[in-house]
């Protein structure tokens, strides 16, 4: 029997994405990460740094994904709050983890290691931390949830870190063609295609070019043989409507 592909969750934490003030980058960056080593990303949400909020959110992603990813919230300041939410959240006291302390340490050095930079060494108990080679503090998982740093630069650091405990599948693949089409036109076409590749996810996407309409169509699976035949079936729609045989690009 084939194992169970695995499934993620995102949860970005901080006031200043909600705001407009930060814009995300860490979602695509996980999104494509984790399609490259098999696992869907099925969620993704956005709270703020409170502390309940941050709380019940991860409880809730942690039943029902394979794997939780969190960003943000994890530094020495007052509005960092997601490690008390996680350790919440599980029902663990925090403390203050002796390996992190030392990693901070090593980094700062003993006489400035302050208290708030002490914070960033306390973490729910049982947590299994995660290396940070950019600032030293590190990050860390507390059963299927990894709680990672907001900066992309070190959030990226610290994944490429835990990719070993993930656990491996086919990787996802994607096919895209692009026509001057309405979806609308393609809408019944594409239902069918669908129907025939229920293992396939299809995804169609409008946008404006030139003043004229157009849409890109986006196949997603894990098995290319069946991918390819379904982008050949889009692009003979295509063609069907009279657009120009579109290039199928692979991803």
């Amino acid at each position: 029997m084939s194992q169970k592909a695995a499934t993620a969750a995102v949860l970005l934490i901080g006031n200043e994405l909600l705001c407009g003030r930060t814009q995300d980058i860490n979602l695509a960056y996980l999104g494509q990460r984790l399609s490259a080593r098999g696992v869907r990303l099925a969620e993704a949400r956005v709270v703020s740094d409170e502390e309940e909020e941050i709380a019940v959110a991860a409880r809730a992603l942690s039943e029902r994904y394979t794997y939780v990813f969190t960003t943000g919230g994890i530094g020495p300041t007052h509005d960092d709050t997601t490690t008390a939410a996680i350790a919440r959240a599980f029902g663990r006291r925090l403390l203050v983890e002796p390996a992190a302390e030392e990693r901070l340490k090593k980094y700062y050095g003993v006489d400035a290691l302050s208290a708030p930079r002490l914070k960033m060494a306390t973490v729910p108990e049982g947590s299994v931390l995660i290396d940070n080679r950019v600032s030293g503090a590190p990050g860390f998982r507390v059963g299927n949830v990894f709680v990672l740093a907001g900066v992309p630069v070190i959030m990226q650091a610290m994944f490429e870190t835990l990719l070993a405990q993930l656990q491996d599948g086919a990787p996802i693949r994607a096919r895209s063609l692009t026509a001057p089409l309405g979806e609308s036109r393609l809408a019944e076409g594409l239902s069918e295609i669908q129907r025939r590749h229920p293992d396939i996810a299809i995804g169609s996407y409008p946008f404006a070019r030139e003043g004229r309409v157009a849409v890109s169509i986006v196949l997603r699976g894990t098995d290319e043989t069946r991918l390819d035949g379904a982008a050949s079936e889009v692009a003979a729609l295509m063609r069907d409507l009279g657009a120009a045989a579109a290039d199928i690009e692979r991803g």
